[in-house]
């Protein structure tokens, strides 16, 4: 359908406008004689097609306008629920969403419901109602009223009234505290409509001399790392610590505006000490831990249970910031009272509407969003092994001096798990500077972190009798004073978070068969995984006292990767080059004398690496231990 199609393309412009929605909000329809268009419940509207938008049979729609209805407000939205579903054609095809009946009272063929802030600055202040007269004089303005059927019903019923005293049904409905509805026969109306709207309150925000754009504001990261562990740790739920996003300061707003900073924000901020006394007061006295912490001047902290759920507190915490920024050209804001803002809180549609909206994490939940950092994770071991810490439900930073290539990797699997499952940071281990900005990177957008996974290593071939000290360096400096840097600047992030919720944090180092046998015409590697296993043992009697694990996983040989099988630089090309395989003539020779020496007959895979470190992260009561996975090429003496 040539309609259909093009108000998709509409809905997806608007959509993609942070100007006029957040979140993915906003709600956009069509109709024909029979039936309504609509963008259904959990559907974002910048990416919304054709297709996605759920038919309705209008005439069994509007039986939530005549059929009998229960008088509790919880009985009554649970029966309009089941008219809607019942309306839906096919059957059973989706979930519509709850403004649908407010779209039917509307008479036009289209009707586009948006948040902009520009315009909430107006619905959200003190003085809206006179303003909005003023501005939009052919506006229907409606008061506050609870989303749902009440706010359907209430809106039909003033439309019926302003269309008797006008003559015509008014175009925009403006909602107090809410946002807007404009209707038009036409796209290219509802285009007009809203850019005149938009025109016309910029107008009166510059002349009332109010910025339309949010300050920049500041993030110190010496508070950022000293507080956003703790409050994560404060947050945590008896399933899991929170997810904290660290952004720069913003003033938020003191109290609840519209419905959607209610859903995806809460209804209040915590302003003060983040510590267990304010944080445990706030909850006693709101029913609920914060989701938006303000350090004032210092950070703004936003927490959720995944790290996309902390971004959108973020984006809503800071449209609620300019809204009530907005409010001061008309008045002040307009907070929402205790009845108004408990009813959001405890809407079973708007609950299922942001479930939807945040979608499955997928995997098994053996790590159940634990925050994982793996080093060397852009290819290769590193990479294989952060695609099965994804897939059991970890939060993973694939962290590797090649940023480009982390970042293609975590998009891939972000692709395939969804959002914010994977996500990059660059770093070299050798370096100190670059190790701490990468804990800081990683505290910014987490607030911390459940386990470390150290990866990242070098290996230089070559006899004792020829090598070189600079090939010497480079190997020892990267797997062992590496893995100590690491250790270093890690574990006062996972010690502050334990110092609140007395919860095991992980530092897993995986190590090699070669930490556990000497390895011919290769003593740097080896000697290098040697002394690291020295390094664990030592930093796991330490490091118990702030419950912070420390164990290494020594594997055996990971033939497929690039390591070994890379044509110009992996180890079957450098072991050839220095006749370290007596009689080999090719690089399959080398391979192949490899495979032999595995009782079970291949390489280690970072599946096998995996299962080991999530029975290290499951386990309560081994620390300091070295446990190859080496297919009984290498056992225990």
């Amino acid at each position: 359908m040539q309609e259909l199609t093009a108000h998709a393309a509409l809905s997806r412009q608007f959509g993609a406008d942070v100007r006029f929605v957040f979140l993915g909000g906003g709600n956009t329809s069509f109709k024909t004689a029979d039936t309504l268009y609509i963008k259904p419940s959990g559907v974002a509207l910048a990416t919304i097609k054709p297709e996605q938008f759920l038919a309705m049979d209008r005439a069994a729609l509007r039986k939530v306008f005549t059929e009998s209805l229960p008088a509790d407000v919880w009985e009554r939205e649970a029966a309009v629920k089941e008219i809607m579903l019942a309306a839906v054609r096919p059957r059973g095809s989706g979930r519509p969403s709850v403004e649908a009946p407010l779209h039917e009272a509307m008479s036009t063929t289209y009707v586009y419901h948006l948040h902009p802030a520009a315009v909430n600055g107006m619905t959200c202040a003190v003085n809206g109602e006179a303003v909005c007269r003023k501005l939009f004089p052919e506006a229907l303005w409606v008061e506050y009223t609870n989303p749902g059927y009440t706010l359907a019903a209430t809106v039909a019923a003033r439309l019926r009234e302003a269309t008797k005293r006008q003559g015509k049904e008014p175009q925009v409905v403006v909602l107090q505290n809410h946002g807007v509805f404009v209707g038009a026969n036409s796209l290219a109306e509802i285009e007009a409509i809203y850019a005149s709207m938009m025109g016309t309150l910029e107008k009166a925000y510059r002349d009332a001399g109010v910025a339309t754009e949010l300050p920049a504001g500041t993030r110190d990261d010496a508070t950022v790392v000293q507080q956003a562990p703790r409050l994560r740790a404060l947050l945590r739920t008896d399933a899991q610590r929170a997810i904290v996003t660290c952004a720069p300061y913003v003033p938020p707003a003191e109290g609840p505006l519209s419905p959607d900073h209610i859903v995806y924000a809460r209804s209040f901020a915590y302003v003060g000490d983040i510590g267990a006394v304010g944080v445990n007061a706030f909850r006693a006295q709101r029913g609920y831990l914060p989701k938006v912490v303000a350090c004032e001047g210092k950070a703004l902290f936003c927490a959720g249970a995944t790290v996309k759920d902390a971004r959108e507190t973020l984006v809503a915490a800071r449209d609620a910031a300019l809204v009530r920024q907005l409010t001061a050209a008309f008045g002040g804001p307009r907070h929402l009272n205790d009845t108004q803002y408990g009813f959001i809180e405890n809407w079973e549609v708007e609950s299922y509407r942001k479930s939807v909206a945040a979608g499955a994490g997928g995997g098994v939940n053996r790590l159940q969003n634990r925050v994982c950092v793996i080093t060397g994770g852009a290819q290769g071991f590193g990479l294989g092994i952060a695609e099965e810490l994804v897939a059991a439900g970890g939060i993973v930073f694939l962290a590797d001096i090649n940023l480009a290539g982390a970042q293609k990797a975590a998009d891939e699997l972000n692709a395939r798990y969804g959002d914010g499952r994977a996500l990059a940071l660059g770093g070299n281990i050798a370096d100190e500077d670059s190790v701490i900005a990468m804990v800081r990177d990683t505290v910014r957008e987490c607030g911390g972190l459940d386990v470390f996974v150290a990866n990242a290593g070098v290996l230089k071939a070559g006899s004792v009798k020829t090598m070189t000290r600079k090939d010497w360096d480079f190997v020892t400096n990267v797997n062992y004073t590496g893995y100590f840097l690491c250790c270093k600047h890690v574990s006062p992030v996972m010690a502050a978070q334990a110092a609140v919720d007395k919860q095991w944090s992980d530092i897993v180092q995986i190590n090699s068969k070669s930490g556990l046998e000497g390895s011919n015409k290769n003593g740097a590697y080896a000697g290098s995984k040697f002394g690291t296993l020295g390094l664990t043992q030592s930093f796991a009697k330490e490091l118990v006292e702030d419950r912070i694990k420390v164990n290494s996983i020594c594997p055996g040989n990971y033939f497929d990767g690039p390591l070994w099988s890379d044509p110009e630089k992996g180890l079957f090309v450098q072991y050839l080059n220095t006749g370290k395989v007596p009689g080999a003539k090719t690089i399959a020779d080398v391979r192949k004398s490899y495979e032999e020496k595995v009782p079970m007959g291949r390489g280690c895979l970072p599946k096998d690496v995996t299962r080991a470190i999530l029975y290290l992260v499951e386990q309560e009561y081994e620390t300091g231990q070295a446990v190859p996975v080496t297919g009984g090429q290498v056992m225990l003496k």
